[in-house]
Protein backbone atom coordinates (compact mmCIF):
# COMPACT_ATOMS: atom_id res chain seq x y z
CA UNK A 1 0.00 0.00 0.00
CA UNK A 2 1.35 3.47 -0.94
CA UNK A 3 2.71 5.47 2.04
CA UNK A 4 0.13 7.93 1.07
CA UNK A 5 -2.49 6.32 3.06
CA UNK A 6 -0.11 8.50 5.97
CA UNK A 7 -1.13 11.93 4.94
CA UNK A 8 -4.61 11.57 6.64
CA UNK A 9 -3.31 13.98 9.45
CA UNK A 10 -5.32 12.68 12.83
CA UNK A 11 -3.64 9.47 12.03
CA UNK A 12 -0.09 10.53 11.43
CA UNK A 13 2.64 9.83 14.37
CA UNK A 14 3.99 12.64 16.29
CA UNK A 15 8.20 13.50 16.93
CA UNK A 16 9.46 15.88 19.17
CA UNK A 17 12.41 17.71 19.35
CA UNK A 18 14.97 17.63 22.36
CA UNK A 19 14.92 20.88 24.33
CA UNK A 20 18.53 21.07 23.17
CA UNK A 21 17.80 21.29 19.86
CA UNK A 22 16.98 24.50 17.40
CA UNK A 23 13.41 24.74 16.38
CA UNK A 24 14.28 28.09 14.88
CA UNK A 25 16.20 26.74 11.82
CA UNK A 26 13.48 24.69 10.97
CA UNK A 27 11.82 27.57 10.74
CA UNK A 28 13.69 29.22 8.74
CA UNK A 29 13.98 26.60 6.22
CA UNK A 30 16.73 24.26 7.30
CA UNK A 31 15.50 20.88 5.96
CA UNK A 32 16.78 17.91 8.08
CA UNK A 33 16.35 16.75 11.75
CA UNK A 34 19.25 14.28 13.11
CA UNK A 35 18.18 11.54 14.80
CA UNK A 36 20.26 13.02 18.00
CA UNK A 37 17.72 15.82 18.31
CA UNK A 38 14.60 13.88 18.68
CA UNK A 39 13.15 12.19 21.49
CA UNK A 40 13.52 8.75 20.17
CA UNK A 41 11.51 6.92 22.78
CA UNK A 42 10.07 3.02 21.99
CA UNK A 43 6.92 4.98 20.28
CA UNK A 44 8.90 6.87 17.88
CA UNK A 45 11.48 3.73 16.94
CA UNK A 46 8.45 1.91 16.30
CA UNK A 47 7.70 4.17 13.54
CA UNK A 48 7.33 2.19 10.21
CA UNK A 49 10.39 3.69 7.85
CA UNK A 50 9.68 6.55 5.19
CA UNK A 51 6.14 7.61 7.02
CA UNK A 52 4.96 11.00 7.41
CA UNK A 53 4.44 12.61 10.58
CA UNK A 54 4.12 16.06 12.56
CA UNK A 55 7.27 17.45 14.01
CA UNK A 56 7.11 19.58 17.10
CA UNK A 57 9.52 21.61 19.10
CA UNK A 58 10.01 20.62 22.72
CA UNK A 59 6.66 22.67 23.41
CA UNK A 60 4.68 20.52 21.32
CA UNK A 61 4.15 24.13 19.14
CA UNK A 62 4.15 22.02 15.21
CA UNK A 63 6.64 23.02 13.23
CA UNK A 64 6.35 20.84 9.75
CA UNK A 65 4.98 17.53 8.27
CA UNK A 66 8.12 15.46 7.77
CA UNK A 67 9.23 12.02 6.55
CA UNK A 68 10.81 9.63 9.53
CA UNK A 69 13.07 7.27 9.46
CA UNK A 70 14.06 5.90 12.25
CA UNK A 71 17.01 3.70 11.14
CA UNK A 72 18.43 6.75 9.22
CA UNK A 73 21.07 9.44 10.76
CA UNK A 74 18.87 12.07 8.84
CA UNK A 75 16.32 10.75 11.11
CA UNK A 76 13.33 13.47 9.75
CA UNK A 77 13.40 15.32 6.73
CA UNK A 78 10.53 18.35 6.26
CA UNK A 79 8.61 17.86 3.11
CA UNK A 80 6.01 20.39 3.88
CA UNK A 81 6.05 23.86 6.19
CA UNK A 82 2.56 23.40 6.74
CA UNK A 83 2.00 20.54 9.70
CA UNK A 84 -1.51 19.50 8.09
CA UNK A 85 -0.12 19.28 4.45
CA UNK A 86 -1.18 16.16 3.06
CA UNK A 87 1.53 14.40 1.36
CA UNK A 88 0.01 12.15 -1.76
CA UNK A 89 -0.20 12.21 -5.61
CA UNK A 90 -1.54 15.58 -6.03
CA UNK A 91 1.28 17.14 -3.50
CA UNK A 92 3.80 15.27 -5.41
CA UNK A 93 1.93 16.73 -9.41
CA UNK A 94 2.47 20.24 -7.74
CA UNK A 95 6.30 19.79 -7.04
CA UNK A 96 6.95 18.54 -10.66
CA UNK A 97 5.03 21.17 -11.92
CA UNK A 98 7.30 23.90 -9.66
CA UNK A 99 10.26 22.45 -10.94
CA UNK A 100 9.24 21.55 -14.65
CA UNK A 101 8.44 25.56 -14.54
CA UNK A 102 11.81 26.25 -13.91
CA UNK A 103 13.29 23.97 -16.31
CA UNK A 104 11.30 24.79 -19.11
CA UNK A 105 12.51 28.40 -18.65
CA UNK A 106 16.21 27.27 -18.81
CA UNK A 107 16.46 24.75 -21.54
CA UNK A 108 15.03 24.64 -24.90
CA UNK A 109 15.15 21.48 -24.90
CA UNK A 110 13.55 18.66 -22.43
CA UNK A 111 17.14 17.23 -21.54
CA UNK A 112 18.20 18.31 -17.81
CA UNK A 113 17.78 17.67 -13.81
CA UNK A 114 14.52 17.82 -13.66
CA UNK A 115 14.38 17.26 -9.61
CA UNK A 116 17.49 18.17 -7.06
CA UNK A 117 16.18 16.84 -3.91
CA UNK A 118 15.54 18.90 -1.17
CA UNK A 119 16.60 21.87 -3.65
CA UNK A 120 13.45 20.88 -5.34
CA UNK A 121 11.01 20.22 -2.50
CA UNK A 122 10.99 16.25 -3.16
CA UNK A 123 13.44 15.41 -0.06
CA UNK A 124 15.98 12.55 -1.18
CA UNK A 125 14.81 12.68 -5.12
CA UNK A 126 16.42 12.71 -8.01
CA UNK A 127 15.16 12.96 -11.52
CA UNK A 128 17.46 13.33 -14.36
CA UNK A 129 14.86 13.59 -17.88
CA UNK A 130 16.12 12.09 -21.05
CA UNK A 131 13.43 13.34 -23.27
CA UNK A 132 10.55 11.28 -23.17
CA UNK A 133 12.52 9.04 -20.40
CA UNK A 134 13.12 9.91 -16.99
CA UNK A 135 15.50 7.93 -14.69
CA UNK A 136 14.38 8.42 -10.73
CA UNK A 137 16.95 7.67 -7.76
CA UNK A 138 14.15 7.37 -4.51
CA UNK A 139 17.23 7.69 -2.10
CA UNK A 140 14.83 7.81 1.28
CA UNK A 141 12.38 5.65 2.64
CA UNK A 142 9.17 7.50 1.27
CA UNK A 143 10.09 8.05 -2.07
CA UNK A 144 10.91 4.37 -2.43
CA UNK A 145 7.37 3.65 -1.04
CA UNK A 146 5.66 5.80 -3.15
CA UNK A 147 8.17 5.03 -6.43
CA UNK A 148 4.15 4.69 -8.15
CA UNK A 149 2.59 7.81 -7.23
CA UNK A 150 6.34 9.66 -8.48
CA UNK A 151 5.61 7.95 -11.92
CA UNK A 152 2.35 9.01 -11.90
CA UNK A 153 2.91 12.05 -11.33
CA UNK A 154 5.48 12.01 -13.68
CA UNK A 155 3.14 10.89 -16.65
CA UNK A 156 0.97 13.59 -15.40
CA UNK A 157 2.89 16.56 -15.75
CA UNK A 158 5.73 15.59 -17.87
CA UNK A 159 3.79 13.10 -20.58
CA UNK A 160 6.45 10.90 -20.16
CA UNK A 161 6.88 7.19 -21.95
CA UNK A 162 9.48 5.58 -19.73
CA UNK A 163 10.10 5.76 -15.99
CA UNK A 164 13.60 3.81 -14.92
CA UNK A 165 13.97 2.80 -11.37
CA UNK A 166 17.45 3.53 -10.33
CA UNK A 167 17.87 2.20 -6.84
CA UNK A 168 21.47 2.35 -6.18
CA UNK A 169 24.33 4.04 -4.65
CA UNK A 170 25.27 5.57 -1.08
CA UNK A 171 22.64 7.33 0.19
CA UNK A 172 20.10 4.70 -0.11
CA UNK A 173 22.10 2.36 2.13
CA UNK A 174 22.34 5.09 4.84
CA UNK A 175 18.90 4.88 4.44
CA UNK A 176 18.40 0.89 5.10
CA UNK A 177 16.95 0.24 1.18
CA UNK A 178 18.10 -1.98 -0.87
CA UNK A 179 19.85 -1.81 -4.29
CA UNK A 180 17.38 -2.39 -7.12
CA UNK A 181 17.04 -1.31 -10.87
CA UNK A 182 13.53 -1.77 -12.55
CA UNK A 183 11.20 -0.59 -15.12
CA UNK A 184 8.60 1.64 -13.38
CA UNK A 185 6.48 2.77 -16.70
CA UNK A 186 6.96 1.76 -20.04
CA UNK A 187 9.97 0.01 -21.61
CA UNK A 188 13.51 -0.24 -21.55
CA UNK A 189 15.80 1.96 -24.29
CA UNK A 190 16.56 -0.36 -26.74
CA UNK A 191 19.79 1.91 -27.41
CA UNK A 192 21.68 4.57 -25.41
CA UNK A 193 19.99 7.80 -25.82
CA UNK A 194 21.08 10.85 -27.68
CA UNK A 195 21.75 13.75 -25.84
CA UNK A 196 22.77 17.25 -27.32
CA UNK A 197 24.52 20.03 -25.46
CA UNK A 198 27.02 22.54 -25.72
CA UNK A 199 26.66 21.38 -30.02
CA UNK A 200 28.00 17.76 -28.68
CA UNK A 201 26.01 14.66 -29.40
CA UNK A 202 26.35 12.23 -25.96
CA UNK A 203 24.97 8.65 -25.35
CA UNK A 204 24.02 8.02 -22.21
CA UNK A 205 22.72 4.39 -21.04
CA UNK A 206 19.63 4.74 -18.76
CA UNK A 207 20.16 1.28 -17.50
CA UNK A 208 23.53 0.00 -17.20
CA UNK A 209 25.54 3.62 -17.19
CA UNK A 210 27.14 5.57 -14.53
CA UNK A 211 24.41 7.20 -11.92
CA UNK A 212 21.56 8.60 -14.38
CA UNK A 213 23.50 7.94 -17.31
CA UNK A 214 24.88 11.21 -17.69
CA UNK A 215 26.37 13.96 -15.83
CA UNK A 216 24.13 16.77 -16.80
CA UNK A 217 25.92 19.28 -13.91
CA UNK A 218 28.90 19.68 -15.58
CA UNK A 219 27.11 21.44 -18.67
CA UNK A 220 28.20 25.36 -17.79
CA UNK A 221 31.90 23.61 -17.20
CA UNK A 222 31.68 22.06 -20.84
CA UNK A 223 31.01 25.25 -22.07
CA UNK A 224 33.66 26.95 -20.31
CA UNK A 225 35.86 24.88 -21.39
CA UNK A 226 34.59 24.27 -24.98
CA UNK A 227 35.26 27.67 -25.29
CA UNK A 228 39.34 27.51 -24.73
CA UNK A 229 39.42 24.29 -27.30
CA UNK A 230 39.23 25.72 -30.89
CA UNK A 231 42.45 24.00 -32.51
CA UNK A 232 43.90 22.63 -29.11
CA UNK A 233 44.75 19.35 -28.27
CA UNK A 234 42.37 17.90 -25.22
CA UNK A 235 42.65 15.84 -22.65
CA UNK A 236 39.80 14.48 -20.59
CA UNK A 237 40.59 12.15 -17.79
CA UNK A 238 38.42 10.25 -15.62
CA UNK A 239 36.12 11.12 -18.99
CA UNK A 240 32.90 9.13 -18.68
CA UNK A 241 30.89 9.35 -22.14
CA UNK A 242 33.66 12.14 -23.25
CA UNK A 243 31.65 15.24 -21.50
CA UNK A 244 34.52 17.95 -21.72
CA UNK A 245 36.34 16.24 -24.67
CA UNK A 246 33.36 15.52 -27.04
CA UNK A 247 32.07 19.43 -25.99
CA UNK A 248 35.58 20.90 -26.89
CA UNK A 249 35.60 18.66 -30.46
CA UNK A 250 32.27 20.87 -31.18
CA UNK A 251 34.20 23.59 -30.45
CA UNK A 252 36.88 23.26 -33.06
CA UNK A 253 39.54 20.92 -31.09
CA UNK A 254 42.25 20.04 -32.98
CA UNK A 255 42.28 16.22 -31.15
CA UNK A 256 40.57 14.69 -28.14
CA UNK A 257 41.84 11.50 -25.52
CA UNK A 258 39.78 11.13 -23.47
CA UNK A 259 41.01 8.01 -20.31
CA UNK A 260 38.54 6.36 -18.10
CA UNK A 261 38.61 2.67 -16.58
CA UNK A 262 35.32 1.76 -17.75
CA UNK A 263 35.20 0.38 -21.52
CA UNK A 264 31.84 1.06 -22.05
CA UNK A 265 31.92 4.56 -20.98
CA UNK A 266 34.86 4.78 -23.56
CA UNK A 267 33.04 3.01 -26.24
CA UNK A 268 29.69 6.19 -25.33
CA UNK A 269 32.41 8.42 -26.13
CA UNK A 270 33.32 6.87 -29.23
CA UNK A 271 29.85 6.58 -30.24
CA UNK A 272 29.38 10.35 -29.72
CA UNK A 273 32.06 11.36 -31.42
CA UNK A 274 31.06 8.98 -34.33
CA UNK A 275 27.60 11.13 -34.43
CA UNK A 276 29.04 14.24 -34.73
CA UNK A 277 30.83 12.96 -37.57
CA UNK A 278 34.35 13.40 -35.40
CA UNK A 279 35.31 9.90 -34.75
CA UNK A 280 39.13 10.48 -36.07
CA UNK A 281 39.67 13.21 -33.88
CA UNK A 282 38.38 11.38 -30.54
CA UNK A 283 41.11 8.42 -29.35
CA UNK A 284 40.59 6.66 -25.96
CA UNK A 285 42.33 5.02 -23.43
CA UNK A 286 41.19 2.62 -21.02
CA UNK A 287 43.18 2.35 -17.50
CA UNK A 288 44.05 3.84 -14.05
CA UNK A 289 43.90 7.40 -14.49
CA UNK A 290 46.89 8.07 -11.77
CA UNK A 291 49.16 5.26 -14.15
CA UNK A 292 47.82 6.64 -16.89
CA UNK A 293 48.68 10.46 -16.26
CA UNK A 294 52.30 8.66 -15.04
CA UNK A 295 52.51 6.83 -18.54
CA UNK A 296 51.89 9.94 -20.60
CA UNK A 297 54.19 12.16 -18.84
CA UNK A 298 56.29 9.64 -19.71
CA UNK A 299 56.04 9.43 -23.01
CA UNK A 300 56.85 13.12 -23.38
CA UNK A 301 52.75 14.05 -24.12
CA UNK A 302 51.53 17.34 -23.84
CA UNK A 303 48.69 19.04 -24.06
CA UNK A 304 46.90 22.55 -24.46
CA UNK A 305 43.82 21.73 -22.02
CA UNK A 306 43.67 19.22 -19.80
CA UNK A 307 40.44 18.25 -17.42
CA UNK A 308 40.14 15.70 -14.29
CA UNK A 309 36.97 15.01 -13.31
CA UNK A 310 37.33 12.01 -11.22
CA UNK A 311 34.63 10.60 -8.83
CA UNK A 312 34.16 12.15 -5.64
CA UNK A 313 37.55 10.78 -3.59
CA UNK A 314 35.94 12.67 -0.06
CA UNK A 315 31.76 11.44 -0.12
CA UNK A 316 31.80 11.78 3.41
CA UNK A 317 33.76 13.55 6.62
CA UNK A 318 35.86 10.95 7.70
CA UNK A 319 37.17 10.31 4.14
CA UNK A 320 38.02 14.02 3.77
CA UNK A 321 41.98 13.88 4.38
CA UNK A 322 42.23 10.83 2.07
CA UNK A 323 40.12 12.56 -0.79
CA UNK A 324 42.43 15.66 -0.21
CA UNK A 325 45.11 13.84 -0.88
CA UNK A 326 43.75 12.43 -3.74
CA UNK A 327 43.01 15.43 -5.64
CA UNK A 328 46.35 16.59 -5.05
CA UNK A 329 47.83 14.01 -6.24
CA UNK A 330 45.65 14.31 -9.36
CA UNK A 331 46.67 18.15 -9.92
CA UNK A 332 50.48 17.09 -9.46
CA UNK A 333 50.07 14.46 -11.90
CA UNK A 334 48.14 16.51 -14.83
CA UNK A 335 50.08 19.86 -14.20
CA UNK A 336 53.36 18.83 -16.14
CA UNK A 337 51.13 17.21 -18.80
CA UNK A 338 49.91 21.11 -19.92
CA UNK A 339 51.78 23.09 -22.33
CA UNK A 340 53.02 26.64 -21.66
CA UNK A 341 50.11 28.48 -21.20
CA UNK A 342 47.97 25.81 -21.20
CA UNK A 343 44.83 25.65 -19.45
CA UNK A 344 44.18 22.59 -16.58
CA UNK A 345 40.65 22.58 -15.29
CA UNK A 346 40.10 20.39 -12.38
CA UNK A 347 37.24 18.99 -10.60
CA UNK A 348 35.39 18.03 -7.57
CA UNK A 349 32.11 16.24 -6.85
CA UNK A 350 32.79 15.42 -3.30
CA UNK A 351 30.46 17.19 -0.34
CA UNK A 352 33.26 17.15 2.46
CA UNK A 353 35.39 18.70 0.43
CA UNK A 354 34.38 22.73 0.18
CA UNK A 355 35.92 24.95 -2.45
CA UNK A 356 38.59 26.24 -0.15
CA UNK A 357 39.83 22.90 1.15
CA UNK A 358 39.47 21.81 -2.55
CA UNK A 359 41.52 24.69 -4.38
CA UNK A 360 44.10 24.92 -1.70
CA UNK A 361 44.60 20.95 -2.57
CA UNK A 362 44.58 21.87 -6.14
CA UNK A 363 47.46 24.31 -5.26
CA UNK A 364 49.40 22.42 -3.11
CA UNK A 365 49.25 19.55 -6.42
CA UNK A 366 50.25 22.04 -9.17
CA UNK A 367 53.24 23.21 -7.14
CA UNK A 368 54.60 19.98 -6.80
CA UNK A 369 54.13 19.01 -10.51
CA UNK A 370 56.99 21.93 -10.79
CA UNK A 371 53.56 24.33 -12.19
CA UNK A 372 52.14 27.44 -11.45
CA UNK A 373 49.32 29.82 -12.15
CA UNK A 374 46.34 31.68 -11.84
CA UNK A 375 42.65 30.84 -11.72
CA UNK A 376 40.71 31.96 -14.51
CA UNK A 377 37.40 30.26 -13.63
CA UNK A 378 35.70 28.72 -11.05
CA UNK A 379 32.84 26.74 -11.82
CA UNK A 380 29.95 25.02 -10.36
CA UNK A 381 26.63 22.60 -11.18
CA UNK A 382 24.13 24.78 -13.42
CA UNK A 383 21.15 26.04 -12.35
CA UNK A 384 18.93 22.18 -12.91
CA UNK A 385 20.88 21.63 -9.73
CA UNK A 386 20.15 24.73 -7.59
CA UNK A 387 21.21 24.75 -4.08
CA UNK A 388 19.38 25.41 -1.17
CA UNK A 389 20.62 27.86 0.94
CA UNK A 390 20.46 26.25 4.85
CA UNK A 391 21.83 23.18 3.26
CA UNK A 392 25.85 23.39 1.98
CA UNK A 393 25.87 19.83 0.88
CA UNK A 394 23.61 20.63 -2.05
CA UNK A 395 25.84 22.99 -3.56
CA UNK A 396 28.86 20.11 -4.10
CA UNK A 397 30.36 20.64 -7.69
CA UNK A 398 33.51 22.70 -7.80
CA UNK A 399 35.07 22.77 -10.94
CA UNK A 400 38.54 25.28 -11.13
CA UNK A 401 40.39 26.45 -14.39
CA UNK A 402 44.10 27.44 -13.83
CA UNK A 403 46.45 29.05 -16.78
CA UNK A 404 49.92 27.25 -15.85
Amino acid sequence: MSLSSHSVVTDRPVIRLLPKAEARAIRHGFPWVYANELVMDRRTRAIVPGSFATLEDNDRRPLATVTFNPQSRIAARVMDADPDAAIDRAWIEARLTRALDLRDRLYDQPFYRLVHAEADGLPGVVIDRFGDHAVVQPNTAWSEAMIEDIAEALVAVCGLSTIIRNGTGRARQLEGLPEEMSIVRGAAPEAPVQVVMNGATYLADLMGGQKTGLFYDQRPNHAFAAGLARDVRVLDVFSHVGGFALAALASGAREALCVDGSAPALELAEGGARAMGMRDRLSTRKGDAFATLEALAGEGAQFDLVICDPPAFAPSKNALDAGLRAYEKVARLAAPLVAEGGVLILCSCSHAADLAKFRAACARGIGRGGRRGPILYTGFAGPDHPVLPHLAESGYLKALAFRL
